[in-house]
Protein backbone atom coordinates (compact mmCIF):
# COMPACT_ATOMS: atom_id res chain seq x y z
CA UNK A 1 0.00 0.00 0.00
CA UNK A 2 1.27 3.49 -1.02
CA UNK A 3 2.08 6.41 1.70
CA UNK A 4 -1.05 8.36 -0.99
CA UNK A 5 -3.31 5.57 -0.50
CA UNK A 6 -2.46 5.38 3.35
CA UNK A 7 -3.22 9.06 3.52
CA UNK A 8 -6.45 8.96 1.74
CA UNK A 9 -7.55 6.30 3.77
CA UNK A 10 -6.69 8.04 7.05
CA UNK A 11 -8.77 11.11 5.63
CA UNK A 12 -11.66 8.93 5.03
CA UNK A 13 -12.04 7.73 8.42
CA UNK A 14 -11.53 10.72 9.99
CA UNK A 15 -14.27 11.78 7.77
CA UNK A 16 -16.35 8.54 8.64
CA UNK A 17 -16.13 9.59 12.24
CA UNK A 18 -16.94 13.00 11.77
CA UNK A 19 -20.06 12.50 9.61
CA UNK A 20 -20.84 10.11 12.63
CA UNK A 21 -20.57 13.04 15.32
CA UNK A 22 -22.67 15.22 13.04
CA UNK A 23 -25.60 12.96 13.17
CA UNK A 24 -25.20 12.46 16.78
CA UNK A 25 -25.57 15.71 17.61
CA UNK A 26 -28.25 16.48 14.94
CA UNK A 27 -30.36 13.93 16.85
CA UNK A 28 -29.12 15.28 20.27
CA UNK A 29 -31.19 18.29 19.33
CA UNK A 30 -34.33 16.66 18.61
CA UNK A 31 -34.09 14.52 21.64
CA UNK A 32 -34.01 18.07 23.38
CA UNK A 33 -37.03 19.58 22.11
CA UNK A 34 -38.93 16.33 22.54
CA UNK A 35 -38.50 16.22 26.24
CA UNK A 36 -39.75 20.00 26.52
CA UNK A 37 -42.72 19.21 24.70
CA UNK A 38 -45.22 19.91 27.95
CA UNK A 39 -43.40 23.09 29.27
CA UNK A 40 -43.48 24.68 25.97
CA UNK A 41 -47.28 23.70 25.65
CA UNK A 42 -47.83 25.02 29.09
CA UNK A 43 -46.06 27.88 28.20
CA UNK A 44 -47.76 28.94 24.84
CA UNK A 45 -51.15 27.76 26.39
CA UNK A 46 -52.55 25.71 24.08
CA UNK A 47 -54.91 22.54 24.08
CA UNK A 48 -53.75 18.98 23.09
CA UNK A 49 -55.34 19.81 19.60
CA UNK A 50 -53.81 22.64 19.19
CA UNK A 51 -50.15 20.92 20.02
CA UNK A 52 -51.35 18.35 17.33
CA UNK A 53 -51.66 20.97 14.89
CA UNK A 54 -48.40 22.65 15.63
CA UNK A 55 -46.49 19.53 16.08
CA UNK A 56 -47.51 18.98 11.98
CA UNK A 57 -45.40 22.23 11.12
CA UNK A 58 -41.80 21.10 11.44
CA UNK A 59 -42.99 18.28 9.01
CA UNK A 60 -43.93 20.94 6.30
CA UNK A 61 -41.11 23.21 6.92
CA UNK A 62 -38.57 20.33 6.54
CA UNK A 63 -40.46 18.72 3.19
CA UNK A 64 -41.05 22.81 1.80
CA UNK A 65 -37.01 23.14 2.25
CA UNK A 66 -35.28 20.17 1.66
CA UNK A 67 -35.28 20.29 -2.28
CA UNK A 68 -32.97 23.72 -1.68
CA UNK A 69 -30.11 21.57 0.38
CA UNK A 70 -28.68 20.38 -2.67
CA UNK A 71 -28.68 24.00 -4.47
CA UNK A 72 -26.97 25.26 -1.17
CA UNK A 73 -24.42 22.34 -1.03
CA UNK A 74 -23.67 23.13 -4.94
CA UNK A 75 -23.32 27.31 -4.49
CA UNK A 76 -21.59 26.98 -1.10
CA UNK A 77 -19.58 23.15 -1.17
CA UNK A 78 -20.83 20.57 1.15
CA UNK A 79 -18.45 21.14 4.21
CA UNK A 80 -19.60 24.88 4.16
CA UNK A 81 -23.23 23.91 3.05
CA UNK A 82 -23.51 21.46 6.16
CA UNK A 83 -21.68 23.64 8.79
CA UNK A 84 -23.91 26.90 7.96
CA UNK A 85 -27.09 24.53 7.85
CA UNK A 86 -26.62 22.67 10.56
CA UNK A 87 -26.00 25.60 12.83
CA UNK A 88 -28.82 27.40 12.17
CA UNK A 89 -30.54 23.37 12.92
CA UNK A 90 -29.28 23.92 16.19
CA UNK A 91 -29.80 27.52 16.41
CA UNK A 92 -33.46 26.83 15.85
CA UNK A 93 -34.02 24.78 18.76
CA UNK A 94 -34.21 27.84 20.91
CA UNK A 95 -37.26 29.01 19.40
CA UNK A 96 -40.64 26.73 20.42
CA UNK A 97 -39.51 27.51 23.61
CA UNK A 98 -39.97 31.39 22.78
CA UNK A 99 -43.12 31.24 21.24
CA UNK A 100 -45.81 33.09 23.94
CA UNK A 101 -49.11 31.43 21.19
CA UNK A 102 -50.30 28.79 18.82
CA UNK A 103 -49.60 31.37 15.89
CA UNK A 104 -45.82 31.53 17.25
CA UNK A 105 -45.25 28.04 18.23
CA UNK A 106 -46.74 26.94 14.79
CA UNK A 107 -44.11 29.72 12.90
CA UNK A 108 -41.20 28.33 15.19
CA UNK A 109 -41.61 24.83 14.30
CA UNK A 110 -41.91 25.82 10.84
CA UNK A 111 -38.16 27.27 10.74
CA UNK A 112 -37.11 24.46 13.50
CA UNK A 113 -38.56 21.28 10.55
CA UNK A 114 -37.25 23.57 7.96
CA UNK A 115 -33.46 23.93 8.99
CA UNK A 116 -33.72 19.96 10.64
CA UNK A 117 -34.51 18.68 6.91
CA UNK A 118 -32.14 21.05 4.90
CA UNK A 119 -29.24 19.56 7.25
CA UNK A 120 -30.22 16.26 7.20
CA UNK A 121 -30.18 16.00 3.35
CA UNK A 122 -26.82 17.26 3.55
CA UNK A 123 -25.39 15.13 6.21
CA UNK A 124 -27.06 12.46 4.32
CA UNK A 125 -25.16 13.45 1.22
CA UNK A 126 -22.33 13.48 2.44
CA UNK A 127 -22.87 9.76 4.76
CA UNK A 128 -23.65 8.53 1.22
CA UNK A 129 -20.17 9.64 -0.02
CA UNK A 130 -17.88 8.57 2.29
CA UNK A 131 -19.44 5.17 1.68
CA UNK A 132 -19.56 4.78 -1.61
CA UNK A 133 -15.68 5.72 -1.32
CA UNK A 134 -14.75 3.31 1.50
CA UNK A 135 -16.48 0.56 -0.22
CA UNK A 136 -18.32 -0.60 2.70
CA UNK A 137 -21.55 0.03 4.26
CA UNK A 138 -22.08 2.81 7.57
CA UNK A 139 -25.22 4.26 6.69
CA UNK A 140 -26.40 2.18 8.79
CA UNK A 141 -24.61 3.39 11.95
CA UNK A 142 -24.76 6.99 11.48
CA UNK A 143 -28.46 6.59 11.77
CA UNK A 144 -27.63 4.77 14.87
CA UNK A 145 -25.36 7.59 16.40
CA UNK A 146 -28.65 9.81 15.49
CA UNK A 147 -30.70 7.48 17.93
CA UNK A 148 -27.57 7.94 19.88
CA UNK A 149 -27.49 11.51 19.99
CA UNK A 150 -31.41 11.57 20.64
CA UNK A 151 -31.43 9.59 23.28
CA UNK A 152 -28.27 11.66 24.67
CA UNK A 153 -30.24 14.89 24.25
CA UNK A 154 -33.79 13.15 25.82
CA UNK A 155 -31.73 12.34 28.84
CA UNK A 156 -30.31 15.58 29.43
CA UNK A 157 -33.92 16.61 28.79
CA UNK A 158 -35.49 14.44 31.00
CA UNK A 159 -32.98 16.14 34.09
CA UNK A 160 -33.79 19.22 33.65
CA UNK A 161 -37.01 18.73 33.18
CA UNK A 162 -36.82 17.01 36.59
CA UNK A 163 -35.14 19.86 38.18
CA UNK A 164 -37.16 22.22 37.19
CA UNK A 165 -35.42 24.48 34.87
CA UNK A 166 -36.95 26.71 32.43
CA UNK A 167 -36.96 25.23 28.82
CA UNK A 168 -35.96 28.75 27.19
CA UNK A 169 -32.40 28.44 29.85
CA UNK A 170 -32.16 24.51 29.07
CA UNK A 171 -32.79 24.89 25.34
CA UNK A 172 -30.30 27.97 25.15
CA UNK A 173 -27.22 26.49 26.72
CA UNK A 174 -28.15 23.20 24.69
CA UNK A 175 -28.44 24.87 21.58
CA UNK A 176 -24.61 26.80 22.85
CA UNK A 177 -23.25 23.96 23.14
CA UNK A 178 -24.85 21.91 20.05
CA UNK A 179 -23.44 24.68 17.73
CA UNK A 180 -19.88 24.91 19.21
CA UNK A 181 -19.64 21.29 18.84
CA UNK A 182 -20.97 21.11 15.30
CA UNK A 183 -19.05 23.46 14.17
CA UNK A 184 -15.95 21.48 15.48
CA UNK A 185 -17.29 18.21 13.49
CA UNK A 186 -17.75 20.05 10.83
CA UNK A 187 -14.14 20.74 10.18
CA UNK A 188 -13.24 16.76 9.42
CA UNK A 189 -16.75 15.88 6.73
CA UNK A 190 -15.35 15.91 3.19
CA UNK A 191 -15.41 19.35 1.38
CA UNK A 192 -16.70 18.24 -2.19
CA UNK A 193 -17.25 21.31 -4.29
CA UNK A 194 -19.17 21.10 -7.79
CA UNK A 195 -17.11 21.64 -10.80
CA UNK A 196 -17.05 24.83 -12.27
CA UNK A 197 -19.03 23.86 -15.55
CA UNK A 198 -21.62 21.94 -13.47
CA UNK A 199 -25.21 22.96 -13.96
CA UNK A 200 -26.82 23.54 -10.38
CA UNK A 201 -29.64 21.93 -9.12
CA UNK A 202 -32.82 23.29 -9.03
CA UNK A 203 -34.19 24.95 -5.97
CA UNK A 204 -37.68 23.11 -6.15
CA UNK A 205 -38.46 20.49 -8.49
CA UNK A 206 -40.46 17.08 -7.98
CA UNK A 207 -38.37 14.37 -6.54
CA UNK A 208 -36.77 12.05 -9.46
CA UNK A 209 -38.68 8.29 -10.20
CA UNK A 210 -36.17 6.55 -8.86
CA UNK A 211 -36.40 8.63 -5.53
CA UNK A 212 -40.58 7.90 -5.75
CA UNK A 213 -39.94 4.41 -5.87
CA UNK A 214 -36.86 3.96 -3.37
CA UNK A 215 -39.04 6.41 -1.14
CA UNK A 216 -41.97 4.00 -1.18
CA UNK A 217 -40.14 1.75 0.62
CA UNK A 218 -38.62 4.54 3.36
CA UNK A 219 -42.78 5.03 3.42
CA UNK A 220 -43.32 2.03 4.79
CA UNK A 221 -40.21 1.67 7.09
CA UNK A 222 -40.98 4.90 8.62
CA UNK A 223 -44.83 4.45 8.73
CA UNK A 224 -44.22 0.96 10.95
CA UNK A 225 -41.44 2.96 12.92
CA UNK A 226 -43.58 5.81 13.97
CA UNK A 227 -46.83 3.50 14.26
CA UNK A 228 -45.28 1.61 16.73
CA UNK A 229 -42.66 4.38 18.75
CA UNK A 230 -46.09 6.80 19.40
CA UNK A 231 -48.30 3.84 19.55
CA UNK A 232 -47.30 1.15 21.39
CA UNK A 233 -47.27 2.49 25.22
CA UNK A 234 -51.39 3.10 24.13
CA UNK A 235 -51.68 -0.28 22.61
CA UNK A 236 -50.14 -1.89 25.64
CA UNK A 237 -52.48 -0.04 27.76
CA UNK A 238 -55.94 0.35 25.87
CA UNK A 239 -55.53 -2.97 24.12
CA UNK A 240 -54.21 -5.54 26.57
CA UNK A 241 -54.60 -4.18 30.17
CA UNK A 242 -51.11 -3.38 31.20
CA UNK A 243 -49.98 -0.86 33.99
CA UNK A 244 -48.68 2.71 33.01
CA UNK A 245 -45.09 1.45 33.39
CA UNK A 246 -44.73 -1.58 31.41
CA UNK A 247 -46.76 0.48 28.58
CA UNK A 248 -43.84 2.93 28.99
CA UNK A 249 -41.18 0.82 28.77
CA UNK A 250 -42.46 -1.33 25.60
CA UNK A 251 -41.71 2.38 23.86
CA UNK A 252 -37.92 2.73 25.84
CA UNK A 253 -37.28 -1.02 24.42
CA UNK A 254 -38.70 0.10 21.40
CA UNK A 255 -36.07 3.16 20.79
CA UNK A 256 -33.53 0.70 22.48
CA UNK A 257 -34.02 -1.61 19.62
CA UNK A 258 -34.17 0.73 16.73
CA UNK A 259 -30.64 2.14 17.83
CA UNK A 260 -28.45 -0.93 18.44
CA UNK A 261 -30.01 -2.97 15.22
CA UNK A 262 -28.83 0.56 13.41
CA UNK A 263 -25.28 0.38 15.23
CA UNK A 264 -24.42 -3.27 14.31
CA UNK A 265 -26.68 -2.97 10.96
CA UNK A 266 -23.48 -2.52 8.42
CA UNK A 267 -21.80 -5.37 9.22
CA UNK A 268 -25.23 -7.32 8.00
CA UNK A 269 -25.50 -5.19 5.28
CA UNK A 270 -22.01 -6.11 3.89
CA UNK A 271 -22.20 -9.58 4.76
CA UNK A 272 -26.21 -10.10 3.13
CA UNK A 273 -26.53 -6.67 1.15
CA UNK A 274 -29.28 -4.36 1.13
CA UNK A 275 -32.01 -6.19 -0.85
CA UNK A 276 -31.48 -9.27 1.80
CA UNK A 277 -31.23 -7.43 4.86
CA UNK A 278 -34.49 -5.61 4.13
CA UNK A 279 -36.19 -8.57 2.85
CA UNK A 280 -35.44 -10.08 6.12
CA UNK A 281 -35.70 -7.24 8.22
CA UNK A 282 -39.72 -7.29 6.56
CA UNK A 283 -40.44 -11.10 7.12
CA UNK A 284 -39.26 -10.14 10.85
CA UNK A 285 -41.54 -6.94 11.08
CA UNK A 286 -44.34 -8.52 9.89
CA UNK A 287 -44.02 -11.35 12.23
CA UNK A 288 -43.79 -8.73 15.12
CA UNK A 289 -46.80 -7.64 13.61
CA UNK A 290 -49.07 -10.19 13.81
CA UNK A 291 -47.89 -10.93 17.23
CA UNK A 292 -48.98 -8.07 18.29
CA UNK A 293 -52.69 -7.99 16.62
CA UNK A 294 -52.80 -11.21 18.14
CA UNK A 295 -51.18 -10.87 21.77
CA UNK A 296 -52.73 -12.50 24.19
CA UNK A 297 -50.20 -11.07 26.75
CA UNK A 298 -48.89 -7.84 27.20
CA UNK A 299 -45.12 -9.54 27.33
CA UNK A 300 -46.10 -10.96 24.02
CA UNK A 301 -46.84 -7.65 22.03
CA UNK A 302 -44.02 -6.13 23.15
CA UNK A 303 -41.62 -9.02 21.58
CA UNK A 304 -43.56 -7.58 18.92
CA UNK A 305 -43.00 -4.51 18.81
CA UNK A 306 -39.20 -5.32 19.38
CA UNK A 307 -39.04 -7.09 16.17
CA UNK A 308 -40.46 -4.22 14.58
CA UNK A 309 -38.15 -2.43 15.80
CA UNK A 310 -35.45 -4.85 14.33
CA UNK A 311 -37.15 -5.35 11.26
CA UNK A 312 -37.36 -1.40 10.10
CA UNK A 313 -34.21 -0.16 11.84
CA UNK A 314 -31.91 0.21 8.78
CA UNK A 315 -34.30 0.68 6.13
CA UNK A 316 -34.42 4.36 6.17
CA UNK A 317 -30.71 4.37 6.25
CA UNK A 318 -30.48 1.89 2.90
CA UNK A 319 -33.36 3.90 1.55
CA UNK A 320 -31.22 7.46 1.83
CA UNK A 321 -27.43 5.06 0.86
CA UNK A 322 -29.80 3.97 -2.23
CA UNK A 323 -31.08 7.52 -3.50
CA UNK A 324 -27.46 8.98 -3.05
CA UNK A 325 -26.38 6.20 -5.93
CA UNK A 326 -29.59 6.11 -7.95
CA UNK A 327 -28.68 9.00 -10.42
CA UNK A 328 -26.36 11.92 -11.36
CA UNK A 329 -27.89 14.19 -8.63
CA UNK A 330 -27.62 12.87 -5.27
CA UNK A 331 -28.72 15.50 -2.96
CA UNK A 332 -31.75 15.96 -4.86
CA UNK A 333 -32.55 11.96 -4.93
CA UNK A 334 -32.03 11.93 -1.65
CA UNK A 335 -34.07 15.23 -0.68
CA UNK A 336 -37.00 13.19 -2.72
CA UNK A 337 -37.07 10.31 -0.35
CA UNK A 338 -36.36 11.96 2.63
CA UNK A 339 -39.56 13.95 1.74
CA UNK A 340 -41.31 11.12 1.43
CA UNK A 341 -39.61 9.64 4.51
CA UNK A 342 -40.66 12.92 6.46
CA UNK A 343 -44.30 12.86 5.10
CA UNK A 344 -44.55 8.96 6.43
CA UNK A 345 -43.43 10.00 9.71
CA UNK A 346 -46.38 13.03 9.75
CA UNK A 347 -48.82 10.76 8.81
CA UNK A 348 -48.62 7.51 10.57
CA UNK A 349 -49.56 8.66 14.34
CA UNK A 350 -52.77 10.77 13.22
CA UNK A 351 -53.56 7.64 10.49
CA UNK A 352 -53.31 5.15 13.09
CA UNK A 353 -55.02 7.13 15.46
CA UNK A 354 -57.83 7.64 12.49
CA UNK A 355 -58.31 4.08 11.72
CA UNK A 356 -58.35 3.30 15.62
CA UNK A 357 -61.24 5.23 16.20
CA UNK A 358 -63.04 4.51 13.15
CA UNK A 359 -62.75 0.60 13.97
CA UNK A 360 -59.79 -0.62 16.78
CA UNK A 361 -56.48 0.00 17.80
CA UNK A 362 -55.59 -3.93 16.49
CA UNK A 363 -56.96 -2.98 13.20
CA UNK A 364 -54.83 -0.40 12.78
CA UNK A 365 -51.68 -2.56 13.57
CA UNK A 366 -52.81 -4.67 10.94
CA UNK A 367 -52.28 -2.07 8.50
CA UNK A 368 -48.59 -1.33 10.22
CA UNK A 369 -48.22 -5.36 9.23
CA UNK A 370 -49.24 -5.06 5.55
CA UNK A 371 -46.55 -2.61 5.34
CA UNK A 372 -43.66 -4.25 6.66
CA UNK A 373 -45.07 -7.43 4.21
CA UNK A 374 -44.62 -4.40 1.67
CA UNK A 375 -40.49 -3.95 2.78
CA UNK A 376 -40.03 -8.12 2.07
CA UNK A 377 -42.11 -7.52 -1.85
CA UNK A 378 -40.69 -3.90 -2.57
CA UNK A 379 -36.65 -4.70 -1.28
CA UNK A 380 -35.56 -5.39 -4.65
CA UNK A 381 -35.61 -1.71 -5.52
CA UNK A 382 -32.86 -0.78 -3.53
CA UNK A 383 -30.64 -3.40 -5.87
CA UNK A 384 -30.26 -0.35 -8.28
CA UNK A 385 -28.39 1.74 -5.88
CA UNK A 386 -25.94 -0.94 -5.34
CA UNK A 387 -22.23 0.44 -4.36
CA UNK A 388 -20.00 -0.58 -6.90
CA UNK A 389 -17.21 -2.99 -6.26
CA UNK A 390 -14.24 -0.94 -7.88
CA UNK A 391 -14.95 1.84 -5.05
CA UNK A 392 -12.69 0.55 -2.47
CA UNK A 393 -9.73 0.19 -4.39
CA UNK A 394 -10.54 3.48 -6.06
CA UNK A 395 -11.68 5.75 -3.56
CA UNK A 396 -8.10 7.04 -2.21
CA UNK A 397 -6.36 7.35 -5.63
CA UNK A 398 -8.77 9.17 -7.02
CA UNK A 399 -10.65 12.25 -5.20
CA UNK A 400 -12.56 13.45 -8.29
CA UNK A 401 -16.24 12.29 -7.86
CA UNK A 402 -19.23 12.89 -10.89
CA UNK A 403 -20.28 15.55 -8.67
CA UNK A 404 -16.86 17.85 -7.98
CA UNK A 405 -14.05 17.50 -6.57
CA UNK A 406 -13.10 17.09 -2.31
CA UNK A 407 -10.33 18.44 -0.61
Amino acid sequence: MTGETVFGTERLRRARFAVAAVFCVHGAVTGSFATRIPWIQDHADVSAGQLGLALAFPAVGASLAMPLAGAVSHRFGARTALRGLLVLWTLSLTLPALAPNIYGLCAALFVYGATAGMSDVAMNALGVEVENRLGTSIMSSLHGMWSVGALLGSAAGTLAAHVGTDARLHHLVAALVLTALGLVFCQGVLDLQSAPDEEPPPRFSLPPKSALIIGAIGFCGVFAEGASLDWSAVYLRDELGSSAGVAAASTTAFALTMAVARLVGDRVVDRFGAVRTVRVGGVAATVGGLLVVLAPHPAVAMAGFGLIGLGVAVVVPLAFAAAGRSGPNPSQAIAGVATITYTSGLIAPSAIGGIADATSLMFSFGLVTVLAFGLVIGAGVLRQGSRPASTAATASASPATSSGKVS
